[in-house]
């Protein structure tokens, strides 16, 4: 993955960045003025991260895989040493598919019903490829949501979901936490 040299990476325009960012000169950025993004963190080839009015904040130590996006009205949160794995989608609005109002963004507003929901992804959460995240969903801490899953409600921590619709499949192990201390002792506190 060729990145964007760090003295390119402010003609991206995004809104903040951090250091040691390594972005693909093949990942696509819309709205890049509303895209905050932490320290360490990677976004692979052929992402999509396109913001709308609530924007995208990344935290620090995430993994974006490749092919994945992120596309929405509403907020987009993903906190620290979150991994998203390849052909992840993540949605913060969807049009209204009961046939009650018209769809697409080609069509004016007054015609559509369109919802808008922030999305919050917890530290430590693990989305597998494949699964798709919905408006208004919120994975607290410690999520791991399994491979081509259908996520669209909210999740306890430290749960393993999986299926269309996901559902708990078991706890996952906080023992990530002592590791995570760890870890940071041994970069000096970051």
């Amino acid at each position: 993955m060729p990145p964007f040299p760090a003295s390119e990476l402010h003609k991206l325009g995004l809104a903040a960045h951090g250091p040691s960012v390594l972005i693909s000169d093949k990942a696509s950025f819309y709205n890049p003025g509303r895209i905050s993004i932490g320290t360490r963190v990677r976004i692979d080839d052929f992402c999509i991260l396109s913001a709308g009015a609530g924007g995208i904040r990344l935290g620090d130590h995430i993994h974006i895989a490749a092919y994945t996006s992120i596309i929405g009205a509403g907020a987009v949160e993903i906190e620290d040493f979150a991994n998203i794995s390849s052909r992840v989608s993540i949605y913060s609005s969807t049009d209204d598919y009961s046939g009650a109002t018209m769809t697409s963004p080609m069509i004016p507003e007054k015609f559509k019903n369109v919802d808008d929901r922030p999305v919050h992804i917890g530290r430590h959460v693990i989305i597998g490829c494949g699964a798709v995240i919905l408006p208004g969903v919120t994975l607290p801490d410690g999520v791991a949501i399994g491979a081509m899953s259908l996520v669209k409600s909210p999740c306890e921590p430290f749960t393993i979901y999986a299926g269309v619709p996901a559902r708990p499949i078991g706890q996952r192990s906080r023992d990530l936490l002592r590791l995570e201390a760890e870890f940071r002792r041994d970069i000096g506190g970051e």
